[in-house]
């Protein structure tokens, strides 16, 4: 099979034949649906024989092979990434004008997947499209939720959740193959035997089981010429139907089976805060790692593999802790469907996993109770006491009896109830454990894990993080990119580091006044979206100030919007004249977890604050605060080159790394930020003349938590903090009810476990230097284009590079 010839006659009878054979209609009679769909065909079939080809040979050659488990990937919409790959765009646009269509409206109707909740999913979709690139072979497994995230809107400026239903027209970039489903149990017993050479071998009895059926997508290489694959599961009952049943009359049991099976892939992070939601959480993460690994052995490998040479043929990365129950599966597999003896299927195990933590909340590291655990899984149960007994006994042998020691090192934690330490287990069968930062991987080592890296050194190295620039500098900012590759050449679509190239014309007036035009002409374009989508308007001649994120109160949305309500109370209150005051537009995106109720009041707050800002007159529309409801990454594709100041903003020491900030610096934004996560090696690179620094270091803080940290006493010496608080907490934002943000302004007196008071002094004087600069337009454009200049280290593509270099040893294979 052969890719048709990329012409723009070859590229309309492709089209029209997919309309007339895959939708059923002609071009004058198809709907705009039909039109997107046969487009997705068309570009589907220039990847397909490179793809087959790929898969092909990556099986005859058995390459090493990067396994991504990941429960997220927000991969964004696929038309226009592909089309880049495939070098088509222009192919396509000139082809479909022929046919009478605009390519633009049908990119517009493409639905995005709503694979992931944040960074997490959008750096597992920004690595797949490196190791593609860079012709790395590589599966990424996931699952495939039928809803995903949930579709944010607000009701009276809070937060309602409702289905993304982005399946709902089904997907056109999907290939189904239910014969290549697999068999996944649950629950049952274990039981031992004599094998035939009399070695007592246990085994696991399921109690109940769900198919795993797999939908492939192709992740195409930016001009590479290599298609990888990633691989979704999908959970269908065994027996899906009973017939019996449903002649009986009972329509609803006839189809239980059918309905509990499926809910294992409805929807992406079910509310956990009951025990069913914890019990579905975990028949996620096993649901998938089993059927990956089930998948690799069984399908991927050569019929006849020695297992032995496994590390040979795979790298399963395990992206944060969720898929770390993989561990125990493949020692299942390996001890008991394999037969090998349980050092031998260690020894491969511990070659076989790398494990990356995405964080330094407590919080966020997962643990599962014994008794679900148990209950759930209980083969797995006995494997994971095996590891932790020998781990235990090895701790024992290096460090002696201190049972302190031995308790904190534990897989099995006692208290407050007992239960499995994912992150533990993760960190001893792991043959390398990164952090995303440098700062957050010396924080994972020196306070989250430190007697792991004691016990075993070298095992803990870093990796920072990174995006993929062609999603989000060739894709979203085309203008900017056309500029660039003007200035530069085209190289640096996958040499980021090119861009350093750029740095000279931070000098040149007329580069940098192109530069001030494609960031105008970007706000106009987000103004543009954002009054089609919201009703929203970006104000003309504004700074626009920038935070998007998942709602965390660690991330400190709450610090700038005690920002905005200073700024607002200053003018309301005749302290500062409003022709005084830099034109800002404040834009907010986040989603809060249904069940987190802080950060769900919080939404409400400045959705409140915006109300009531928005509509002064006093403030003579000098500021303005916008929060677009479920914010995606399409949005970000609009937001992310057109801002002018990007707000990273947490407390230091919490922000593993980040991502949005290396987005918006690589687009010409500057960053306001703590020295936190990423926001260190990005000033270091940029500069500190073209970076706003404020707040805490992280040994302050621990030094501030020491010394006993209240909240209130801020509060009581900052005239400014005290009057703004007060304001919020008089009504003003909520038509006189002091009720409705009680709970706001009384956790920021009295509980503040993010210090947000502590910073809001620094905070607020760096932001009066961010007026002051701002105030100089050439001047700050020199500085976004030394921010775009000096990021190139944040690219995916050399994330990728460390990855393999340090970690995985998996060559390219051209």
């Amino acid at each position: 099979m052969t890719a048709p010839a990329a012409t723009v006659d070859g590229f309309v009878a492709e089209f029209l034949q997919n309309l007339n054979l895959e939708r059923g209609v002609t071009l004058t009679a198809s709907s705009p649906n039909d039109r997107y769909v046969a487009l997705a065909y068309t570009v589907r079939d220039y990847l397909i024989a490179r793809w087959l080809e790929d898969r092909r040979h990556l099986r005859e050659t058995q390459a090493k092979t990067v396994c991504y488990l990941s429960a997220e990937y927000l991969l964004g919409r696929q038309l226009e990434n592909n089309l880049l790959a495939t070098d088509l765009t222009d192919i396509a646009t000139e082809a479909l004008a022929q046919c009478g269509i605009d390519l633009h409206e049908l990119r517009d109707l493409e639905v995005e997947p709503g694979l992931g909740n944040g960074g997490l999913g959008r750096l597992a979709a920004c690595f797949i499209d490196s190791l593609a690139t860079m012709s790395v072979p590589n599966i990424g497994y996931g699952i495939r939720y039928e809803y995903g995230i949930f579709r944010q809107t607000f009701e009276d400026g809070q937060q309602s959740e409702q289905p993304d239903a982005w399946l709902a027209l089904g997907s056109p970039w999907e290939f189904p193959h239910p014969e290549a489903a697999q068999t996944i149990g649950f629950g049952g017993h274990t039981e031992t035997y004599q094998d035939d050479e009399g070695v007592t071998r246990s085994r696991w009895v399921p109690g109940w089981s769900v198919r795993a059926v797999p939908y492939n997508y192709m992740v195409p290489g930016y001009r590479s010429g290599r298609v990888n694959t990633l691989r979704l599961w999908s959970a269908q009952a065994t027996d899906a139907f009973d017939l019996r049943i449903f002649n009986s009359g009972d329509y609803e049991e006839a189809v239980r089976a059918q309905t509990y099976a499926e809910n294992i892939s409805k929807v992406l992070y079910p509310e956990d805060s009951t025990p069913q939601g914890k019990e579905l959480r975990l028949q996620q993460q096993y649901f998938f790692v089993a059927a990956s690994i089930a998948d690799f052995i069984d399908a991927q490998l050569a019929d006849g593999t020695d297992l032995a040479n496994l590390p040979d043929k795979v790298i399963f990365q395990l992206n944060d802790t969720h898929p770390v129950i993989a561990v125990p599966e493949l020692m299942r597999v390996l001890v008991d469907e394999k037969g090998m003896t349980w050092d031998a299927a260690w020894d491969i195990t511990r070659q076989c996993f790398a494990y990356t933590c995405h964080t330094l909340l407590p919080e966020a590291l997962e643990v599962w109770s014994v008794e679900l655990m148990g209950r759930l899984l209980p083969r797995h149960l006995e494997i994971i006491y095996r590891i932790n007994e020998e781990f235990l006994a090895a701790v024992r042998e290096r460090f002696g009896d201190d049972e302190m020691r031995i308790r904190d090192m534990s897989i099995i934690a006692e208290f407050p109830e007992r239960s499995v330490r994912m992150a533990y287990l993760a960190t001893v069968a792991a043959a390398k454990v990164n952090g995303v930062a440098e700062l957050h991987s010396q924080l994972l080592r020196e306070k989250v894990l430190p007697d792991f890296d004691e016990f075993f050194p070298g095992r803990f190295i870093n990796v920072t993080n990174g995006v993929t620039p062609r999603r989000f500098l060739r894709l979203a900012n085309p203008d900017l990119s056309a500029l660039i590759t003007e200035a530069i050449g085209e190289g640096w679509v996958t040499d980021l580091e090119r861009l350093q190239e750029l740095e000279p014309y931070a000098d040149d007036a007329d580069f940098r006044s192109a530069f001030a035009q494609v960031k105008a002409a970007n706000k106009r374009h987000l103004s543009d979206v954002l009054r089609a989508r919201d009703g929203f308007e970006v104000g003309d001649g504004h700074m626009l100030d920038v935070m998007v994120k998942r709602l965390h109160e660690y991330k400190r949305q709450m610090l700038k919007l005690l920002h905005i309500v200073t700024t607002y109370e200053n003018i309301v209150s005749g302290k500062v004249a409003a022709a005084d005051v830099q034109p800002r537009t404040f834009l907010f995106g986040a989603k809060a977890a249904p069940g987190y109720v802080m950060a769900k009041r919080i939404i409400h707050l400045i959705n409140a604050v915006g109300s009531v800002v928005n509509a002064d007159p006093r403030v003579e529309g000098r500021l303005q605060v916008l929060f677009p409801p479920n914010y995606n990454v399409t949005l970000a594709e609009r937001v992310v080159p057109a801002a002018d100041l990007s707000e990273q903003i947490s407390l230091a020491g919490k922000e593993a790394s980040g991502t949005g900030n290396m987005k918006f610096a690589l687009n010409g934004a500057l960053t306001i930020g703590t020295d936190d996560g990423a926001n260190v090696e990005i000033r270091e690179l940029v500069g500190d003349e073209n970076f706003f620094l404020f707040g805490m270091t992280e040994p302050e803080v621990e030094a501030l938590w020491a010394r006993g940290y209240r909240p209130s006493d801020f509060y009581a010496a900052d005239d400014d903090l005290r009057r703004s608080i007060d304001l919020i907490a008089s009504g003003a934002f909520s038509g006189g009810d002091r009720s409705v943000f009680e709970p706001v302004v009384s956790n920021l007196l009295y509980d503040d476990r993010f210090m947000v008071l502590a910073d809001y002094r620094s905070y607020i004087d760096e932001q009066a230097k961010v007026d002051a600069a701002y105030a100089d337009r050439d001047a700050w454009t020199r500085s976004a284009i030394l921010n775009v200049a000096r990021c190139g280290f944040f690219s995916s593509d050399r994330s990728m590079r460390d990855y393999i270099d340090r970690i995985w040893h998996t060559p390219p294979v051209m």
